[in-house]
């Protein structure tokens, strides 16, 4: 996509609504624009949180006042949830007691309370345990795409639960033997339920991908929703959209010297079995949930 389209649809899209509406008027993919959506509310809560959180007192005596959470939220153009949570809190509820009630609202200390926060998960879709598990299963949407396609070309991999405890950190696949791709022998793929624009991909660079390439060596990262146009890949690391990604056929060295990282162990090779696809581990993809971060 390129910068102009992916700003524009960045811009507009303010609510669940928007995406809604987007995607029939321009008859456009309605995931993809709520990827794009959440990137755009959950940047703008992680700046603007502790601007609401200093509000907290005033707002907790408008809602003594009659006011309800939801109408508050919108008028701060805040996400309903962690309003919800934040005004709990302003109430003295305790974390855990606040926590049970958005999971259980029948949990809630008062019954206006229970009705409010079931309005608030309801008008959700990104914070609310609804909206996170969402996005949990694209996550491991993704991961079950990525560990067919190497199954049915025969690439025998390790996933993160395989090596759990090995390494400090661990791409979704460590490849048993590096492949070629346009010159470059790739030991590891990480899949992203996402869209990879300019802020995403420096994150996913500094937190993921640049530690892969200083432990396990080149690899590439499939983004199933794409990513902007001309965006540069880092050294070392492949940049794949999903249509790129099932696209290719790899190439296996005849003689590969297999990394010491890469090397299996008895006890934790995985071997591709192209006639029986499995399910991924549970995702790392995880969305927003509980308070972000400064």
């Amino acid at each position: 996509m390129d910068r102009a389209t992916y700003q524009r649809l960045y811009d507009a899209l303010a609510t669940y609504e928007d995406v809604h509406r987007i995607a029939h008027e321009e008859q456009r993919d309605e995931e993809l624009l709520f990827v794009i959506h959440t990137h755009r509310v959950t940047r703008d809560a992680t700046r603007r949180f502790y601007v609401v959180k200093r509000q907290i007192p005033r707002l907790v005596g408008q809602w003594k006042h009659g006011r309800s959470i939801l109408d508050i939220a919108r008028e701060w153009r805040f996400p309903p949830v962690l309003m919800g949570q934040q005004m709990l809190g302003g109430l003295e509820i305790p974390r855990k007691k606040i926590w049970q009630t958005f999971v259980d609202p029948a949990t809630a200390p008062t019954p206006r309370l229970r009705e409010e926060v079931e309005a608030l998960l309801a008008a959700d879709m990104i914070y609310s345990p609804r909206g996170m598990e969402l996005q949990r299963e694209r996550g491991r949407h993704g991961e079950e795409r990525m560990h067919r396609w190497l199954e049915q070309h025969g690439i025998g991999y390790r996933t993160e639960k395989d090596l759990r405890g090995k390494y400090a950190k661990t791409p979704d696949a460590l490849l048993d033997e590096p492949i070629i791709y346009l010159g470059q022998k790739l030991t590891w793929i990480e899949s992203k339920a996402n869209f990879g624009d300019d802020v995403e991909l420096r994150k996913n660079l500094r937190r993921q991908l640049g530690p892969y390439t200083e432990i396990f060596g080149e690899g590439a990262v499939v983004y199933w929703y794409g990513y902007v146009d001309g965006a540069e890949s880092p050294p070392g690391i492949l940049l794949w959209d999903d249509e790129t990604f099932e696209a290719i056929t790899p190439v296996v060295p005849p003689h590969p010297a297999r990394a010491a990282a890469a090397s299996p162990s008895s006890d934790h090779a995985r071997s591709a079995h192209p006639a029986t696809p499995h399910a991924g581990p549970g995702s790392r993809h995880g969305g927003p949930g509980g308070e972000p971060p400064p």
